[in-house]
């Protein structure tokens, strides 16, 4: 478990900061009033998840490789940080939708229903605690792949 203590430290710092960027994105109504925008601003998540993948690694290099990770290593610190965001990602999702923001399911069906954008019977299937949690867990997995793989190319050192 010590192997992988950096992994699950960066983690947990993401869950964190996932709880605190849904509370940003209430307080910016993106959940409510401006929920018309939510759709486009929400990947600007990307930015700072990309950058605690970063951090993560350069950590794990300092402090576990000792200033020295090749790609390899460093992808398998991704995947590594990915699998903890990944397992972590359904608890994250109940708090936000618990007592962060506990009406988004119930703004975001009327307004896709209202824009046309689907029927009241795709959107009560699609924005629901389990289908967020599915799409939580898969997007999570996909782009933290992803996004290991490339950082893992940067970060590395011989």
């Amino acid at each position: 478990m010590s192997k992988f203590k950096i992994e699950i430290k960066w983690g947990i710092i993401f869950m964190l900061f996932t709880l605190l960027w849904m509370a940003m994105e209430k307080a910016l109504g993106w959940h409510d009033v401006n929920i018309a925008k939510h759709a486009r601003l929400t990947n600007l998540f990307a930015i700072p998840a990309i950058i605690i993948t970063v951090l993560t690694l350069l950590d794990k290099r300092k402090n576990f490789y000792n200033g020295k990770m090749t790609w390899k290593q460093g992808f398998l610190t991704g995947i590594g940080l990915t699998i903890v965001i990944v397992l972590l990602s359904p608890l994250a999702m109940w708090i936000t939708n618990s007592f962060i923001t506990p009406h988004y399911f119930e703004n975001a069906i009327a307004y896709s229903v209202e824009s046309g954008k689907l029927t009241q019977a795709q959107a009560e299937k699609y924005f629901s605690m389990g289908s967020y949690i599915i799409q939580s867990m898969i997007g999570a997995a996909v782009m933290g792949v992803i996004t290991s793989a490339i950082v893992a190319f940067f970060v590395k050192k011989n």
